[in-house]
């Protein structure tokens, strides 16, 4: 069994693949795999990869015969993952030398579920580091008691799948996998659920993953209807979470985030398509129906008076059969 099983889902990437590539074999070790998942790219990446899988020592080249996404992606590579430990990365971004050896050590040492890290974020030439959002360090934590409180940001809002590493009975429990098909916001649903029904995890300050913005052909810069996606994948949270035996007290942080995420793609919905925008407004009308409606009503007495009226504002105008799939 391999130590570590690398994730790597590439989607026309060609300019930045080869300082990911780079980056991996300055990570490679003997009992290290990486599993290069091609998600139907159309420009050349493949070809990349092809000769990646020949040099890159532990290199898989798993290709898609059509674009799933990358959630989909990812599950491809966890099925086909055979290591102790589980790791992701993204095709357009890039590691520090050595860093995976550290990064199994870490989670060897603490002997939990998973081990969130923090990382620093590339845009053009600035690089700003980005810490997860929980004060204590380097002890074993209890997941659910990671995600309150509700009006602060939380562990929870810090749903980078590269940010950490994963035990494998994480995926015999059924815990790893994402809900396949979302096009964006697919880290939502799988990190509620990892803190949900998790044992054990830790936090750690360890540096070493370079997380690429303003990529142009990143999902998150284009306005089209793949970025609605993320009403499926909250529905899913809050619908889990209603479910779970401490509903009580976490619905209100699984609501409140949705709410604000409706809010912040309202507030820049300009970006969008016409189509794309009014479908944008009917269904977060039609979100806003679904929710716990109690609960609901004590999130937005909880939120800034500008949000909170734009939301009271939408959820009036919803009218029944106002549902609008993605």
């Amino acid at each position: 069994m391999p130590k570590l099983s690398v994730i790597v889902p590439f989607y026309n990437v060609r300019q930045y693949a080869p300082d990911t590539l780079r980056s991996l074999r300055a990570n490679a070790r003997d009992d290290f795999e990486f599993i290069l998942v091609d998600d139907c790219s159309s420009d050349g990446t493949v070809d990349l990869l092809a000769r990646a899988e020949t040099e890159l020592p532990g290199a898989v080249l798993v290709r898609h015969e059509r674009n799933g996404g990358l959630a989909t992606a990812r599950n491809t590579g966890i099925d086909r993952a055979r290591g102790e430990y589980l790791t992701f990365l993204d095709g357009d971004d890039w590691l520090a030398p050595g860093y995976y050896d550290r990064l199994v050590a870490t989670i060897e040492e603490l002997g939990c579920d998973f081990v969130r890290t923090d990382h620093v974020q590339c845009t053009a030439r600035s690089r700003l580091v980005h810490r997860v959002p929980h004060g204590r360090r380097n002890v074993r934590l209890r997941p659910r008691d990671a995600i309150l409180p509700a009006h602060r940001s939380t562990s929870v809002d810090y749903a980078y799948a590269w940010a950490g590493v994963y035990h494998r009975r994480l995926v015999e429990r059924g815990l790893l996998h994402f809900t396949d098909g979302l096009r964006t916001a697919e880290d939502r649903p799988w990190i509620w659920k990892l803190h949900r029904e998790a044992e054990s995890f830790a936090v750690t300050g360890l540096l070493g993953v370079f997380y690429r913005r303003g990529v142009a052909s990143s999902l998150t810069q284009i306005g089209d209807v793949r970025q609605l996606d993320f009403i499926r994948a909250f529905d899913e949270v809050v619908t889990e979470t209603a479910e779970d035996a401490d509903a009580a007290r976490l619905l209100p942080k699984a609501v409140r985030t949705y709410c604000a995420i409706i809010s912040h793609h309202l507030g820049s919905i300009e970006r969008f398509e016409p189509a794309v925008a009014r479908k944008l407004k009917a269904m977060s009308a039609a979100a806003l129906r679904r929710m716990p409606q109690d609960t609901l009503d004590e999130v937005l007495r909880s939120m800034d008076a500008e949000r909170a009226t734009l939301l009271r504002r939408l959820r009036r105008r919803a009218l029944p059969g106002a549902e609008v799939a993605a």
